[in-house]
């Protein structure tokens, strides 16, 4: 059944007309029809077996999928690299005017709802915080964005300040407490103060952490365990440096701790300096709940960052050893676990959370997903559309029947 807790509103997409998707292909290979009004999967059938309506969108040739959520973005400092001549501004406008464009970028890849760390208490103490919930605010009816506060310091008598931060960025908006304990003088401490004022409003925690100290880890393990609404580390790349079994007993402590880790297979995260990609398949085997980020999108951490989750899952097929059924899992079905969102199927009752991308099997969506269309609660949000064509005298393409140039009236160009 689906979960009680509703997937949040925007304001602007809740009265959404009603949506027939006709034709789509589901990743047990079913060809279906698929009803959405309010929100949510009014009703699934046979292709065909469900009756026309004014609004139809024909999905044949796509596969239709549970929407990915991003549970690692920096919205902050997001295409800071791609910045023209001269120093990166972080003024307000600058960052909200980023954090929106790199929103709509992953929200264009099929993200409907994205949470992103953003640094408070540096020498703009609250700027950046302010500027990404005006981001937030600016994307109502495309896509849903929760910010974690991220202080620098929480210890001693300079984390005072952050501290105080922290508690007034939880007031401003951010929905989730969160941090990098490595960078603070007395780790075991600063994870003592995150958790203190989580649980005082309630909130999750989303921590940064390379993961490379297994006492460290044991200690927040311990201190994690049993605190509700959870906690998600990330990226803990450490992991994988550390001997096989200091990492299986890391894996065994997280697990009864119910602690979710978050990886970032694309690579860069802020506030991390070691590359490399957690232990997914030796954290899984353990009951760890893993989900994937995109980490850094093209700032100083990764100037190439896509902030693909498509990318994220097929990265951790191809190198990471997961079957593609898991590694989409770790970009959807984990990613929203992780993210305290409702699951997503695609049964009637469950939220309109969608992705449909061209191709038939999961397998090969990973490979080539170019074409994408992406629904957030019940609408359709972001069309991506890609056309390969080959030039109009190449017998292999005449041969094979595939898209040539000049066809159907479209001007031949030569290469």
């Amino acid at each position: 059944m689906p979960d009680s807790q509703p997937e949040p509103s925007d304001g602007v997409t809740a009265n959404a007309p009603a949506l027939l998707l006709r034709g789509a292909r589901l990743v047990d290979g079913r060809a279906v029809d698929v009803l959405l009004s309010g929100g949510r999967i009014e009703a699934v059938g046979t292709a065909g077996s469900l009756p026309a309506i004014d609004a139809c969108l024909d999905l044949d040739g796509y596969l239709l999928l549970p929407a990915p959520a991003e549970p690692h973005a920096h919205s902050d400092t997001a295409l800071s690299a791609v910045t023209p001549d001269g120093p990166v501004s972080y003024d307000p406008e600058s960052v909200q005017r980023r954090a929106t464009e790199a929103a709509l970028l992953q929200v264009g890849h099929g993200a409907t709802t994205l949470r992103t760390h953003v640094r408070v208490g540096d020498a703009r103490e609250l700027e950046p915080m302010e500027a990404v919930l005006q981001a937030r605010r600016s994307l109502r009816g495309l896509g849903n964005l929760t910010v974690v506060a991220v202080p620098r310091l929480l210890t001693g008598i300079a984390g005072a300040d952050g501290l105080a931060m922290l508690r007034d960025a939880v007031k401003m908006g951010a929905g989730v407490v969160g941090g990098c304990p490595d960078l603070d003088p007395d780790p075991t401490g600063y994870v003592e103060s995150v958790l203190t004022v989580a649980a005082e409003h309630g909130c999750p925690v989303d921590l940064h952490t390379d993961g490379g100290d297994p006492a460290r880890l044991a200690r927040l393990a311990a201190m994690a365990g049993g605190l509700r609404p959870g906690v998600s580390i990330g990226p803990c790349a450490g992991l994988s440096r550390l001997p096989a079994d200091v990492t299986g007993r890391a894996a065994d402590q997280l697990a009864a701790a119910g602690v979710t880790v978050v990886c970032v297979p694309q690579g860069g995260c802020g506030g991390v300096e070691q590359r490399g990609v957690a232990p997914v398949r030796v954290l899984r085997a353990a009951g760890v709940r893993v989900a994937a980020g995109s980490g850094a999108v093209q700032d100083v951490a990764n100037p190439v960052g896509r902030g693909d989750p498509l990318e994220a899952a097929y990265l951790l097929a191809s190198q990471g050893g997961l079957r593609a059924a898991e590694a989409y899992e770790a970009v959807s079905t984990a990613a929203r676990e992780a993210m305290r969102l409702p699951e997503v199927r695609v049964e009637a009752g469950f939220p309109a959370e969608l992705l449909a991308v061209r191709g038939d099997r999961l397998e090969g969506v990973l490979s080539l997903a170019y074409s994408r269309i992406v629904i957030h609660r019940g609408r359709v949000v972001a069309r991506t559309n890609a056309v390969r064509e080959y030039c109009d005298d190449s017998a292999v393409a005449v041969s094979l029947d595939l898209p040539r140039q000049g066809r159907q009236g479209r001007p031949e160009t030569r290469p």
